[in-house]
């Protein structure tokens, strides 16, 4: 267990650099946190109609995910992936920084998946553009994405603890995305970019 503490509070910390608050400030845009859904992610950095900074944050949110990953497999194996992963998307979710109010983890879920088995999670994102494509809404295109996810992996990675790691996940960005999943059924989902 304290071979584990270390890299998972590491891995946290990964997961809770806020990246879209910090691109935002550095470009003296404010607090992104006023803007559009008040979210850090990706998502809302584009309704500010900053496409490149949009961009950079889904990358970095992606990256960090992703490094969690790594580290864990580095320093513990195959049960560092799974703990590392889930702790990255905590931080995220609840960064300390910012009072335990974050994102919804889809980028960084998403790095978290690529990273663990690059094919599986690449599908995944995969369907997301594709979905994002059709429904030109990022948080439907999401919910699918991650709700596939776990029978994905079971699929394409044939291991249990991956495919428990893309379940948890998919669980922690689901529970993250209940306003949106409100608004979805009342028909009132904004489309990706709309300010």
């Amino acid at each position: 267990m304290v071979d584990l503490l270390l890299p998972a509070a590491i891995a946290y910390l990964f997961g809770s650099i806020p990246f879209g608050l910090l691109i935002t400030r550095a470009m003296g845009l404010g607090d992104i946190r006023k803007i559009g859904s008040g979210n850090i992610g990706a998502t809302n950095v584009l309704r500010t109609g900053r496409k490149g900074l949009a961009a950079a944050t889904l990358l970095l949110d992606g990256l960090k995910g992703a490094a969690a990953v790594l580290m864990g497999s580095v320093a513990i194996g195959p049960l560092g992936v799974l703990v590392c992963g889930v702790a990255a998307v905590l931080g995220h979710l609840f960064p300390v920084w910012l009072g335990f109010r974050g994102g919804k983890g889809v980028a960084t879920g998403f790095g978290v998946l690529i990273a663990a088995n690059p094919l599986a999670g690449l599908i995944c994102g995969a369907v997301w553009v594709a979905m994002a494509k059709i429904v030109k809404m990022s948080s439907a295109a999401a919910l699918v994405s991650f709700l596939i996810a776990p029978a994905v992996f079971a699929v394409i990675a044939g291991d249990q603890r991956l495919t428990a790691l893309a379940a948890i996940v998919a669980l922690l960005v689901w529970a993250r995305h209940g306003a949106n999943i409100r608004r979805l059924l009342a028909g009132t989902e904004p489309k990706i970019g709309q300010k």
